[in-house]
């Protein structure tokens, strides 16, 4: 039998902590279970470290209302109390908003969701709008795409959900759905820079805030 249990964190990153890069979160984690004195789990092996993953890590300056981190506790323990301790101990944009026993895989995960700012200096923000608007009407959005495996041209329309766009004071506010997880995923930044090329508009402002996280029958990933 297992001497452990499985645990499953969601928490926000705000802030200045848009800044924290992955590896530097991972590293952050560990500091702050270590501190908060939790029972956890460790590894075996030559280097015992303790377990942890992540099941959608966040793009560096990208804010995040839904971010979660699965690690093991040896001893049973309330989640509202493990809940507390650790909002004790974390730093200044992270707070963690929900501890329970995982349900699904990170393999089950296929969109995110956001909430998508922009702004430029040299465009009202109704032309921007409306510029926008006419970019997303195109039948097809074709960008180049990296990855460790090179290059390939992409269509992005068929796969990103446009919810609703606003302005808002300077802004244009938009709430999108792009594909996430190990199947598709694309990264909001790819529709923007396309939307920059074409319509030769610098975006002064660019923030991203990642809303909810879902799994492929379109339930909320937990």
């Amino acid at each position: 039998m297992d001497n452990f249990k499985n645990i499953r964190m969601f928490y926000q990153k705000k802030g200045r902590a848009k800044y924290i890069s992955h590896l530097d979160i991972n590293r952050l984690m560990q500091r702050v279970l270590k501190r908060a004195g939790l029972p956890v789990w460790y590894t075996e092996g030559f280097n015992p470290h303790i377990y942890l993953t992540f099941a959608l890590p966040l793009s560096l300056g990208y804010e995040s209302d839904f971010e979660s981190m699965d690690f093991r506790l040896t001893e049973e323990m309330d989640f509202q109390e493990v809940l507390d301790i650790l909002n004790q101990n974390m730093p200044e944009g992270i707070s963690v908003t929900k501890i329970a026993e995982p349900q699904r895989k990170p393999t089950d995960i296929a969109y995110a969701d956001y909430t998508i700012n922009i702004k430029a200096e040299k465009c009202a923000s109704d032309r921007l709008y409306h510029l926008f608007e006419s970019f997303y009407a195109s039948d097809r959005i074709e960008v180049v795409k990296k990855s460790k495996r090179g290059e390939r041209t992409v269509d992005l329309k068929p796969d990103i959900a446009l919810m609703s766009i606003s302005v808002n004071g300077d802004f244009v506010q938009l709430e999108m759905r792009f594909p996430a997880g190990t199947e598709k995923n694309y990264n909001p930044s790819l529709l923007f820079d396309e939307f920059s090329n074409r319509t030769d508009i610098l975006l002064s402002e660019f923030r991203v805030l990642r809303t909810n996280v879902l799994c492929k029958d379109g339930s909320v990933f937990c």
